[in-house]
């Protein structure tokens, strides 16, 4: 089984690159963020035509996320329970593998959050707690849980190609990174350090200054998974190759297999 992520930073654009990139890797989920259209705009005749399941929860302008799918998914949650939120940024479904087994499948897109000490840090802290809280009960009721998604976020040094001259910014915050790691402390693990990676192995970079052509990048599209996926990892790493598309989206999926 295979669960990848993208943001793909406007489907209305991306569409074409969406459905050649999943003709080319079959994968059983594909997470979206950033579908930046309404519900009602969602493309879903061209996933049905292409034999795909989608579940989605659009917004206009920004935001919007989605799961792409071999099999419809089952117990759909859209946002984080009890958390009020105006903007579209999680969706959740149960898939069954091939095996019989349940796997519950959380794509999210984590807030920005602009600048430290802003109004939207603050929203993106409040927005990591409710995701926190929420998730100790996802787990507990589902051992096999993958969160899927656009962090926002960068582990540690390791993600970032200036890691001085970032430090403290945006993305690589003390207050952000701590709440990535309770993240993880639930019983998650990084997905893609569980295997051997290329050294400077980002999953975005910006638009200008041939960041991509320079790998002057981040990693901040993770897999995080629980114990019991972790034993049934083989293999997890960023795809590349769709950043050198013709206006491509500046994340680049990340893509987990499972035994």
């Amino acid at each position: 089984m295979k669960i990848a992520t993208w943001n793909v930073n406007s489907l209305g654009v991306r569409l074409p690159q969406v459905l050649d990139w999943l003709a080319a890797n079959p994968v059983d989920v594909l997470a979206l963020q950033e579908l930046k259209l309404t519900d009602d705009k969602f493309p879903l005749d061209a996933f049905q035509e292409a034999g795909w399941h989608a579940q989605w929860f659009g917004q206009k302008t920004y935001n919007g996320v989605a799961l792409i799918s071999r099999t419809q998914g089952r117990d759909v949650v859209k946002n984080i329970p009890g958390f009020e939120d105006d903007m579209s940024r999680v969706i959740a479904a149960t898939y069954t593998d091939a095996s019989g087994q349940n796997i519950r499948v959380i794509g999210a897109y984590f807030p920005n959050g602009q600048a430290p000490d802003s109004d939207k840090f603050a929203y993106k802290m409040r927005w990591l707690d409710a995701l926190h809280h929420w998730l100790q009960t996802e787990i507990g009721q589902h051992p096999q849980l993958t969160l899927v998604g656009d962090y926002n976020i960068t582990f540690d040094d390791l993600d970032v190609w200036d890691p001085e001259g970032l430090r403290e910014t945006i993305h690589c915050t003390s207050a952000e990174r701590a709440k990535l790691q309770a993240l993880i402390d639930l019983g998650l693990s990084d997905a893609v350090r569980l295997f051997e990676q290329p050294d400077k192995n980002y999953s975005w970079w910006d638009y200008r200054e041939f960041a991509f052509r320079r790998n002057r990048g981040l990693r901040i599209d993770h897999i995080l998974i629980t114990d019991a996926l972790k034993t049934r990892a083989t293999a997890c790493a960023v795809d590349k190759a769709p950043r050198k598309n013709e206006r491509p989206s500046d994340h680049a999926p990340v893509v987990l297999t499972l035994d």
